[in-house]
């Protein structure tokens, strides 16, 4: 296995896993707040990262960690919950799969990199496999829910590309360590305003927390900043469509979900997709 297929396959397993997302939170979380969830997600996992790298960032630092945990984390997260809500039938999912195609172009832009047919094609193929995968014929269009949906998009577009642009000479655990930290910080009054209302906790809870928090979040994480410094900005965008793909394929086995031929073929043109984003680069 060569260097770069090892990164691939690592980086492939922060998305692959964020996919867990939506079975996790309706299974073992139910009635939490979504903001609830995400701030606690966040920051646990963040200052428990924090605990262990045992430094702070210093100078730009400070101003550069918040930005980017406010366009990885708060922003992102803030948004997609309100994408969600408006648009029913998964085209939330179909709306913010267009994130690829915005690293390609603004990589170009902030980094200089080139911009690749086969990158431009690959993300256009992604994004019509999302559509096969979770978005229904019925789908409702709300234009705040869009909105919402293309803006998280380019937020977490332009984390991806300003955290390749910005690499402090720290580990990748503390710069993951310093982003979930701000990021959660950031989450906090937002979460108060959404409405922190809290259930009985349960074993569900505590568990759903757990995977959430310690898996999708401190170790995903780890991976996918990772990924960011070895690999082309728009090569590990494109991994990020294995998170619907995940998500189809647990609901199919756990939930009982159908998997009929439009979602088959969307898996087929997402694979396609992702090899087409990572060739040549």
């Amino acid at each position: 296995m060569t260097i770069r297929t090892r990164d691939l396959l690592l980086t492939a397993l922060a998305p692959a896993i964020w996919g867990s997302t939506y079975i996790v939170t309706t299974e073992l979380l139910p009635q939490v707040p979504p903001m609830t969830v995400a701030l606690l997600r966040a920051l646990p996992a963040g200052l428990l990262l924090l605990l262990a790298a045992r430094r702070l960032p210093q100078g730009i630092w400070w101003l550069r960690v918040f930005i980017l945990g406010a366009l990885n984390f708060s922003v992102f997260w803030s948004l997609l919950f309100v994408s969600a809500y408006r648009l029913p039938g998964g085209a939330a999912a179909t709306v913010g799969a267009v994130q690829p195609l915005v690293v390609v172009f603004l990589a170009a832009a902030v980094l200089g990199s080139a911009v690749r047919p086969a990158a431009v094609l690959g993300a256009l193929a992604g994004l019509a496999g999302v559509a096969l995968l979770v978005l229904t014929p019925g789908a409702a269009l709300d234009a705040t829910g869009i909105a919402a949906g293309l803006a998280g998009a380019v937020s977490m577009a332009c984390g991806t590309v300003l955290t390749r642009k910005w690499r402090p000479p720290v580990p990748l655990r503390t710069f993951a360590a310093w982003q979930l930290t701000a990021g959660g910080l950031l989450l906090v009054p937002v979460a108060l305003l959404a409405g922190p209302h809290w259930p009985a906790p349960t074993a569900g809870h505590l568990l759903g927390l757990a995977w959430l928090g310690l898996v999708g979040a401190a170790l995903t994480y780890v991976l996918w900043f990772r990924g960011i410094a070895r690999l082309e900005p728009g090569v590990v965008a494109s991994l990020g469509f294995l998170s619907p793909v995940t998500a189809i394929l647990l609901g199919w086995a756990f939930l009982g979900q159908t998997l009929a031929g439009p979602q088959i073929a969307g898996v087929a043109l997402v694979l396609g997709g992702i090899w087409l984003g990572q060739r040549n680069a």
